[in-house]
């Protein structure tokens, strides 16, 4: 009985899924780090991070397909028996990203002013964000580096190295800001350099590793015109499935700003601890990404099918255990948020919204994982973008109607089923099964 509740599967998927998580949970704590030295530099240097890290991020967010994609050709082909075929793959996923970081880094420092002018802030914080974004620019192939050989790995059903990797650059960012903002004095500069220095220490260990890789197996490391063409076709409908994400939260924070101070303060914290959710959920999804792409590798349509349900029900565990602590410890926690009783009483009524949509999230986020993993990019991205154009309505409704940050909530939580819909309607077809090393 034991082994039927808890057996091969299940080891499988939290072998995977526990570095994962801890591999996600580094990059915001690598934030956190960055706000806390900065932020006793002054208020406009803390604006000044607020403003550029939003432009980085959303840069780098919106070149994830390099480790979404990666980790899909790579498994498939480890799937397959085609070892040097994979790594093959990932050189040319570390190719693109080393190209796309350069032309990206390129623009960023020649666009810096006008792009953080678009924000409106005050002289003197745009003079700090243009500092901290152009001396950041140098840092963003080795950040796309870090994120293809991260696909690499995973595909290879490794993400214990890129764990060890991200919290070993976790603590060389804290190190190196505090010594070149304190000890050097290069202000926020300093910020910037210590953690373009850190992701490139990152970057170029994950690279390594797979290099070695490569040549053990005596795969190509030269770039490779239509290997390099192939894995920029496939990230493209990866990227329009970001932008329908970023497009929603974007959304969802702007109607929350239009409706108050109170509004807007509570959905900050709210998001926050829900972003935090969903770190555990995307690990699930890493794993779902690795182990579909290898099954489908070697044609195993029946073992596809049991992993995926199988991480569906993880996924909703997940979700519901992440609900009920979001629900039930909001006594707890949301005093450490704030100390106004007006933003209290409107965020403990949002998370429990955010709390019962967690299961439903976190079906979302496996799925998610599996057509990534699929290589069934397309179908995600129109998904994506029919789910965004229902959503639209829903959450200007909530503005139009004179309706609260709840009704927002509500209507963001409606999102996530329109996904969910979208999602299982798909899982339950036959056409994502295409088996073989190349979808």
């Amino acid at each position: 009985m034991r082994r039927r509740l808890f057996g091969d599967q299940d080891r499988e998927i939290l072998r995977l899924a526990v570095p994962a998580f801890f591999a996600l949970v580094s990059e915001p704590l690598m934030l956190l780090a960055d706000s806390a030295i900065v932020g006793h530099l002054g208020t406009p240097q803390l604006a000044a991070l607020g403003v550029a890290g939003t432009i980085l991020q959303t840069l780098v967010g919106i070149c994830v397909f390099l480790a979404y994609g990666t980790t899909s050709a790579v498994a498939r082909r480890i799937g397959a028996g085609d070892h040097k075929g994979a790594l093959a793959q990932g050189i040319d996923g570390l190719w693109l990203a080393l190209l796309l970081g350069v032309v990206l880094a390129v623009l960023g420092l020649a666009l810096a002013p006008q792009a953080i002018g678009a924000f409106d802030p005050s002289p003197e914080v745009v003079h700090y964000a243009v500092t901290y974004l152009r001396i950041s620019c140098f840092g963003i192939p080795s950040m796309l580096l870090l994120l293809a050989a991260t696909g690499v790995l995973r595909g290879l059903q490794d993400t214990r190295t890129p764990m060890v990797v991200a919290i070993t650059a976790n603590l060389a960012n804290i190190g190196l800001n505090v010594l070149l903002v304190y000890g050097v004095h290069l202000n926020i500069a300093g910020s910037a350099l210590g953690t373009a220095l850190a992701q490139t220490g990152a970057g170029v260990a994950l690279a390594v590793v797979v290099v070695r890789g490569a040549r053990r197996d005596g795969a190509k490391l030269r770039p490779d015109r239509p290997g390099i063409l192939a894995s920029a076709q496939m990230g493209v409908p990866l990227i329009v499935r970001t932008l329908t994400l970023r497009a929603a939260i974007i959304l969802l924070t702007f109607v929350a700003t239009a409706l108050g101070t109170t509004s807007v303060a509570a959905h900050q914290v709210a998001f926050t601890l829900w972003s935090f959710l969903a770190l555990a959920l995307d690990a699930i999804a890493i794993a779902a990404q690795a182990l579909t792409g290898r099954a489908l590798g070697a044609g195993d349509v029946a073992g596809t099918r049991a992993v995926t349900r199988r991480m569906m029900w993880w996924g909703l565990f997940s979700g519901l255990i992440g609900g009920l602590a979001l629900w039930g410890l909001r006594a707890v926690y949301v005093p450490w948020f704030t100390s106004d009783p007006d933003v209290r009483r409107t965020l403990a009524a949002v998370l429990i919204v955010a709390a019962l949509w967690q299961p439903v999230n976190g079906v979302v986020f496996v799925l998610d994982g599996v057509l990534i993993g699929a290589g069934d990019g397309r179908y995600l991205a129109m998904a994506g973008v029919v789910a965004l154009v229902l959503y639209v309505p829903l959450a200007l409704a909530v503005l139009w109607a004179g309706g609260g940050i709840v009704a927002l909530w509500w209507a963001f939580g409606g999102y996530m089923l329109l996904r969910f819909l979208t999602l299982t309607m798909r899982e339950r077809r036959e056409s994502w099964l295409v088996t073989g090393a190349t979808r």
